[in-house]
């Protein structure tokens, strides 16, 4: 007979062979199942004496907002702080109560969870591997926010559409040796913003350049990696004439550096950026970018963990492109008409 209090949910979704969340709605008795699966996942839970009482049934009672300590404080990351906003709006809808807590590798992330009495998690940003598996070790329902994980609902922006429509933006003006600079490519949507860029310079019939693309040395501090990432572009024998950008402070960083160096911006060399964060606007010159609702993406997920929605799945927010000066092109001399061939 199975040992009634050892039996997980994992173990009960393995032995059903559907996932956690379906498990979680079949016991919750909540809508989006056929019969035959909801009495399948009763009937094993019968089986191995799952203590139903484990799930507490309606909307969570508190919700933790996870974020990885690899990022930096949400003081130093503005875009996170825009996510913490959505998903705390959601929760004040609900009347959830939202808690915050930053982890990072080596800790007791389960046990630094349990301590919060919650239930429900909001993850936002990249966990490595094996912080994911303690995560899910929890047997919270999660959902991820800019972050892919197998088998976990994950709300994340188009971002390899975002990065095509800002490299296509550098290219159709003309720009020539057009670099770019990334994050770890560790990361989910760097990883995407990085096949967008390729995928604008290989349509443009543009040969790939590995010179061109740098990352930010993880040794560094945030803004010395991306005041490094420019000077390793500028020492290039042949310099390029436009940057594309994973996210907006990394470009900014980039534009003091053009600067000190006597580049004008976008004369000598132009920029655009990915997030458009409040500093986009006031940089100078004010700074192109991507847009996304970022506090939607804190918002759907939050309702999502809300409304039991948590079936493995990736939500994919819309993206727009922001012109602003740092990316427009120098106004092309006139050239004299043509003259007509003689007869």
């Amino acid at each position: 007979m199975a040992d009634k209090r050892g039996v997980t949910i994992r173990e009960l979704a393995q032995a059903a062979g559907v996932s956690i969340g379906t498990v979680s709605r079949a016991l919750k008795g909540q809508p989006g199942l056929s019969e035959q699966t909801r009495g399948q996942v009763l009937e094993i839970a019968q089986q191995l004496g799952y203590d139903v009482g484990k799930l507490r049934t309606g909307k969570p009672r508190r919700m933790l907002f996870l974020y990885s300590r690899h990022v930096g404080s949400l003081a130093s990351n503005p875009f996170y702080s825009y996510v913490l906003h959505g998903a705390e709006t959601a929760c004040r809808e609900a009347g959830v109560p939202l808690s915050l807590m930053s982890v990072q590798a080596g800790e007791d992330i389960a046990g630094l969870v349990r301590r919060h009495e919650v239930d429900a998690l909001l993850g936002v940003g990249y966990f490595a591997a094996e912080a994911m598996e303690a995560i899910r070790r929890c047997e919270l329902p999660l959902v991820l926010v800019d972050h892919f994980y197998p088998g976990v609902r994950c709300v994340n922006d188009d971002n390899q559409l975002g990065a095509w429509l800002a490299t296509k933006h550098l290219l159709d003006g003309g720009a020539q040796r057009v670099a770019a600079i990334f994050g770890p490519m560790t990361h989910y949507s760097v990883s995407l913003r990085a096949k967008g860029f390729r995928r604008a310079l290989f349509e443009a019939g543009r040969l790939f350049d590995p010179d061109y693309e740098v990352t930010l040395d993880p040794a560094l501090e945030y803004r010395d990696a991306g005041r490094d990432a420019m000077q390793r572009l500028l020492a290039l024998p042949e310099r390029p004439d436009a940057v594309f950008a994973y996210n907006d402070s990394t470009a900014i960083f980039g534009i003091e550096v053009c600067r000190e160096h006597g580049l004008r911006v976008p004369e000598d060399i132009r920029f655009i950026g990915y997030d458009d964060i409040e500093e986009a606007v006031h940089s100078k010159p004010p700074l192109s970018t991507v847009k996304m609702d970022k506090e939607a993406l804190g918002l759907v997920a939050a309702r999502a963990l809300i409304e039991g929605d948590i079936e493995p799945s990736e939500a994919s927010l819309p993206v727009e492109l922001v012109i602003r000066e740092s990316s427009r092109a120098a106004p092309s001399a006139p050239t004299a008409p043509a003259r007509k061939a003689r007869r």
